[in-house]
């Protein structure tokens, strides 16, 4: 028999029969690459949220601990302290200056009614309705000083140059104390932190919590310490609290940024049983800060003015409009007020 004929495919090279393994092995890799490509661009906001939330919550850490650490110092002696470290890797401490503006006045005794009007950069006048005032001290930050009240228009020349705060207090002609008029103004610290969608702030700021999302509006989460409350011996009790945090130098950001927060010393200018308190504060973080703040401490009298009970109230009311824009004051009918201010003074340095 002749022998068999080959088939044309079998003279082919063995190299020649199918796919190159180099090749082969350049697909599977290109495959991959594209798996793990759209895998990420899968994952990829997931990560950033759950980053986002990291920091996030690292910086609340963060301002949790300083206010904290504020309230040791605060209630320490002055030139106190303590050294604090914070992990800073994501955020940013700074300090803020300037962000209230606090004015306190009230009568200390019952036989007269005194309101200091008419400020000038060197000046104001005295208005008392007995016409006991006589004269008035002033303390600042440069010292205690005392002035006459002109008995005929209640002016009082002083130039001094009044600016962060002072406390004026006016006296009878038997040197006994009738009024006090407080300006303070608060400074505070701030934590920035770096989100996917812009910056988050933290603004601590006597005692309260502010905060803002880049793309959000200011929320208030903790309020400034104003507390009001009816004694069980009789009577009612008003206790304001501002802390002022002064910082000396740059804070910035580190892995473990080391800060000291030592005591500056408080004062307080009224504790006792006060007459035609009054109260108001300028908040300028953002303009709907401050109305929100005599909202909420003016909540109690818009809900009795709702159900037409004021008659009977007995709280923070407004001094004179509504809204609380002309400061606050308190309704008692008739009961003692005790009322009670302290200032504390900290420094945050490195």
């Amino acid at each position: 028999m002749p022998p068999a004929r080959r088939l044309p495919s079998q003279n082919l090279r063995e190299d020649e029969t199918g796919v190159s393994e180099v090749l082969g092995v350049i697909m599977m890799l290109a495959m991959v690459v594209s798996i793990m490509g759209g895998v990420w661009v899968f994952l990829n906001p997931y990560i950033s949220d759950f980053e986002d939330n990291t920091n996030w919550n690292a910086a609340n850490g963060i301002a949790d601990r300083l206010e904290d650490r504020v309230d040791v110092a605060a209630d320490s002696p002055e030139g106190t302290g303590i050294r604090h470290k914070l992990g800073m890797r994501t955020s940013m401490l700074q300090g803020v200056s300037n962000l209230e503006i606090w004015k306190i006045s009230a009568d200390t005794t019952p036989f007269d009614i005194v309101d200091i009007t008419g400020h000038t950069a060197s000046s104001f006048t005295v208005e008392s309705l007995n016409s006991t005032a006589s004269k008035v001290s002033i303390l600042d930050d440069s010292g205690i000083y005392q002035f006459n009240i002109d008995q005929n228009t209640g002016l009082v020349n002083h130039n001094l140059q009044l600016t962060d705060w002072y406390i004026i207090t006016v006296f009878n002609d038997n040197d006994e104390s009738i009024h006090k008029e407080i300006k303070y103004t608060i400074s505070g610290l701030r934590v920035i932190t770096s989100l996917g969608n812009g910056e988050h702030e933290i603004i601590l700021v006597n005692n309260a919590r502010i905060e803002h999302f880049a793309d959000s509006a200011w929320e208030i989460s903790k309020f400034p310490s104003v507390e009001f409350d009816q004694l069980a011996t009789g009577g009612v009790r008003l206790s304001i609290i501002l802390t002022n945090i002064e910082v000396n130098g740059n804070l910035g950001s580190a892995n473990q940024l080391g800060i000291d927060i030592i005591s500056a010393g408080s004062l307080n200018p009224f504790s006792g049983e006060c007459f035609n308190i009054r109260f108001s504060v300028t908040n300028s973080v953002a303009p709907v800060i401050t109305p929100q703040y005599d909202e909420q401490w003016l909540s109690e009298y818009t809900l009795n003015r709702a159900s037409g009970t004021l008659d009977s109230y007995i709280g923070l009311a407004p001094y004179e409009r509504a809204s609380g824009a002309d400061g606050i004051t308190v309704t008692s009918y008739g009961q003692p007020i005790f009322f009670d201010v302290a200032i504390n003074k900290v420094v945050v340095e490195r």
